[in-house]
């Protein structure tokens, strides 16, 4: 048999599961109908309570039963409706519809790259393929196995369910079919997979996606939990990921498929639900004014606030001041929706102690202008909207010799997101905005970069690297005049329940340090992940409550510019808990694994979640890669809670657990101390952090321990940016800062700098220090300058023979056009 004849049979063989499933007993359902026919549609009250009392007086199982006979009617029907409904289009439809467009746009111009991409070995193309259409058949046997069940049981909760469920997926298969066949568009198997329409394939949209999003769709609709939800999502959307992993779609096919299985199912539910049975009311279409009504503000999205706000300062002086008892300081970025919980929290507790702390009033003030209670959370008359956050320009020149590599040698500028510099001029000029829509939102943040030549490397520098990484040496490659656009944290973003599930470019900050970070920070370019994280705190339940609220957050991502070996994959799990509300405890991992000569399968996949043996014991297709894991604390401390936090980072390499954080011959530590302010100058606070990668023992010391592995010779990097703390791989450092606060959003801050590379690692070692000056200057609510000295002497004998200094100076401007809004 051919593969389209075994397709086509495929395809039959599903539409007769679920017309079994939806027609077993076809001797019910015809009162409900009759009387919606009469009075219309039972989503209006009036209808809906007459129809409950015509139902009262014979029953409403007996209504069911004789209702199922117009079920292919009403299959019918849905199906005329569904090819009418762009003649229903109004002018309230166009953002959601301009969203999903656009979306699907930009996938499909990144569809040949993302699938040049697929590295899987054939057996794991296989397994995916496979597993698609094992998700499928769960989530329709899920759809039947209700059906029968409510049947048996005489639970109509669940027969409405399953009948919902089958219509739902009958009518999004015979959609995207009818499709397939009219665009044609070409597999990703065929023609190097360039994905042209109208060339008698089958590839868009994809109905796999498009029936396990629909059946996914109205069982979560009924069964509202997050769990349910959870589940039934979760299996749709790991369908959709497998169709692509498998070479059946592209990433666009499944993207419209299921927007069209979700759209179909909506629909469906919206006419046919009943809520007295224990589902969620049925709103109106995504466009309609009644979308959002009696929404929980929790299930609508909230962007996250970019890492370099002036809002995690701020927020973090009034959680030292004892403000802020629920923030999770050790995990960012933060929803808009989160910060606003905290301002709110902040402000009750000054009402209550009636505070006089000038300080903390002006820093609740400023807040508050920045997350108005009537717009952050986003309630239901501001769930849709767009908005243009900021428009900025930074000039930054440096006149001296730099350093631009911490994974050898030392850096310059830290914390940057990955920005290139040289010694010159450096200009960017960007914007970030972002638009939302109920649950669904997207962010973008983007600029214009450019940056001087750069000279290689020697010959003797780029063999001493070889030697120190255990590379072949690389030719002679000079940094060529960057004139680019790049985009920074740019994401799409669903919320469900209290949970933000976002993917796209995105930078994470783990640990209540603020110089660096040794798990993850913004040293980096943002990273390709898809990201899971609760957005507020939860209590377990039972015995477990003791251990007091809890944040939760995981991701997956793929790394960029490594080339030994290229397109590792990265991910990391954290926990936050506070025991207290001056306790806070983080346990986190994370995860290097697969690229080009260890290939993705579900072995490694396995193992690098759960396996807890050292990674040298497993053959190439099954290694769980290089894991490290991290513990950290902050903790204010008795007696001077307002005034004295404590903290601290200990991370371990390649150990399988947080806790290995804790053996003190293998961790690298990075502690701190905050000065929320100082006697008797309220708006003076100081910082002190030190930090080393080299863990005592003698080993350790030669680059070949922390942020290396001997597969991943370019380790914990993106784009040649380390990941993680500046420090490098193995060096000692500290960092004091000290911030004289105007007004919360105006300030002055004094910096130092300090770092020793260990002479085991590089030949003769090298120091920098560097001092800095600071201004942050906001006018009005809509202009703000920060202006940046840095004077910086470095002495690296491998890379020059005398002491070397540079200066750099920055002045930026930012807009913030609050007013350049729409909101519905």
């Amino acid at each position: 048999m051919s593969k389209h004849a075994h397709r086509r049979e495929g395809g039959w063989v599903l539409v007769g599961t679920l017309a079994l499933a939806v027609f077993a007993d076809s001797l019910a359902r015809g009162q409900e109908a009759a009387l919606t026919d009469e009075f219309g549609e039972a989503n209006n009250d009036a209808s809906a309570n007459l129809v409950r009392e015509r139902q009262g007086a014979q029953g409403s199982a007996g209504n069911r039963d004789e209702d199922t006979k117009l079920w292919p009617k009403h299959l019918a029907e849905d199906e005329r409706d569904l090819w009418m409904s762009p003649t229903r289009i109004r002018a309230h439809d166009t953002k959601w519809m301009l969203l999903l467009g656009g979306s699907a746009a930009g996938l499909m111009a990144a569809d040949h790259a993302m699938m040049q991409q697929n590295k899987l070995s054939g057996v794991n193309v296989r397994r995916s393929a496979d597993f698609s259409n094992y998700g499928v058949e769960a989530l329709v046997g899920a759809g039947a196995g209700l059906y029968l069940w409510g049947k048996m049981r005489g639970d109509e909760h669940k027969t409405e369910t399953g009948l919902m469920s089958g219509e739902a997926a009958l009518n999004a298969f015979a959609v995207t079919s009818a499709l397939q066949r009219i665009l044609g568009r070409e597999r990703p198997g065929v023609d190097q997979a360039r994905g042209r329409f109208f060339r008698g394939g089958s590839s868009f949209p994809s109905d796999h996606s498009a029936v396990a999003w629909s059946i996914a769709s109205v069982i979560a609709h009924q069964y509202p939990g997050p769990l349910t939800k959870f589940f039934a999502y979760g299996l749709a959307g790991a369908t959709s990921v497998s169709r692509v992993a498998g070479n059946k779609h592209f990433p666009s096919d499944v993207l419209v498929g299921g927007a069209l299985g979700w759209l179909v199912a909506r629909e469906i539910y919206r006419k046919h639900s009943e809520p007295d049975l224990g589902a969620e009311p049925p709103g109106g279409s995504p466009g309609d004014a009644t979308w959002n009504e009696g929404r929980n503000p929790n299930t609508l999205a909230s962007p996250f606030v970019q890492l370099d706000s002036w809002v995690y300062p701020a927020l973090e002086r009034l959680a030292a001041l004892g403000y802020i008892r629920t923030g999770f300081l050790g995990t960012r970025p933060w929803t808009r929706k989160e910060c606003a919980r905290l301002v709110e929290e902040a402000g009750e507790i000054i009402r209550e102690e009636e505070s006089k702390t000038t300080e903390a009033n002006r820093l609740y003030n400023a807040l508050e202008r920045e997350f108005p209670p009537d717009v952050d959370p986003p309630g239901a008359e501001h769930s849709r909207g767009v908005r243009l956050e900021s428009l900025y320009t930074r000039m930054l020149g440096i006149s001296g010799q730099p350093l631009r590599d911490s994974y050898h040698f030392g850096q310059t500028l830290i914390n940057d997101f990955g920005r290139p510099y040289a010694e010159g001029f450096n200009p960017v000029s960007g914007f970030s905005g972002w638009a939302n829509w109920g649950r669904f939102a997207v962010y973008m943040r983007g600029e214009y970069q450019h940056s001087p030549f750069v000279p290689a490397y020697s010959q003797d520098i780029r063999s001493l690297i070889a030697q120190l990484d255990g590379t072949p040496v690389q030719p002679a490659q000079p940094q060529p005049t960057i004139n680019q656009f790049r985009l920074l944290d740019t994401y799409a973003l669903t919320t469900f329940g209290n949970w933000d599930f976002s993917f796209g470019k995105q930078s994470l900050w783990w640990g209540p340090n603020r110089g660096g970070s040794l798990l993850l920070s913004n040293n980096a370019e943002p990273i390709y992940m898809f990201r899971a994280s609760r957005s507020t705190p939860f209590t377990l339940p039972g015995m477990l409550q003791r251990l007091g609220p809890l944040k939760v957050e995981a991701f997956f991502g793929q790394l960029a510019g490594n080339q030994f070996p290229p397109r590792p994959f990265f991910h990391g799990e954290r926990i936050s808990v506070k025991p207290t509300e001056n306790l806070e405890l983080g346990f986190s991992r994370t995860a290097e694994f697969g690229g080009v000569g260890r290939p993705l399968t579900w072995g490694s996949l396995f193992n690098t979640y759960f396996s807890v043996r050292s990674s040298v014991l497993y053959p190439a297709w099954n290694n769980p890669g290089q894991r490290n894991g991290g513990f950290d604390f902050s903790y204010r401390v008795p007696w001077v809670r307002n005034w004295l936090t404590l903290y601290g980072t200990a991370m371990t390499r390649d150990d399988p657990t947080p806790l290995m954080a804790f053996t003190p011959l293998r961790a690298l530590i990075n502690p701190g101390v905050y000065l929320s302010h100082i006697p008797h100058f309220p708006r003076l606070d100081f910082r002190a952090e030190g930090v080393t990668t080299i863990p005592p023992a003698a080993q350790n010391h030669t680059g070949h321990f922390t942020y290396w592995e001997s597969f991943y010779r370019d380790n914990y990097t993106n784009k040649n940016y380390l990941i993680g703390d500046w420090i490098g791989r193995a060096g000692t450092g500290y960092q004091a800062w000290s911030t004289y606060w105007f007004n919360p959003r105006t300030s002055l801050q004094f910096g130092y700098r300090h770092a020793q590379v260990s002479g085991a690692y590089i030949p003769h070692g090298g120091t920098l220090n560097d001092a800095s000056l600071r201004m942050d200057w906001q006018i009005g609510n809509a202009l703000s300058f920060s202006a940046f000295v840095q004077y910086e002497k470095w002495l690296m004998p491998v890379l020059a023979p005398e002491a070397q200094n540079n200066v750099t100076t920055a002045l930026q401007m930012t807009f913030w056009p609050r007013q350049w809004s729409l909101r519905k």
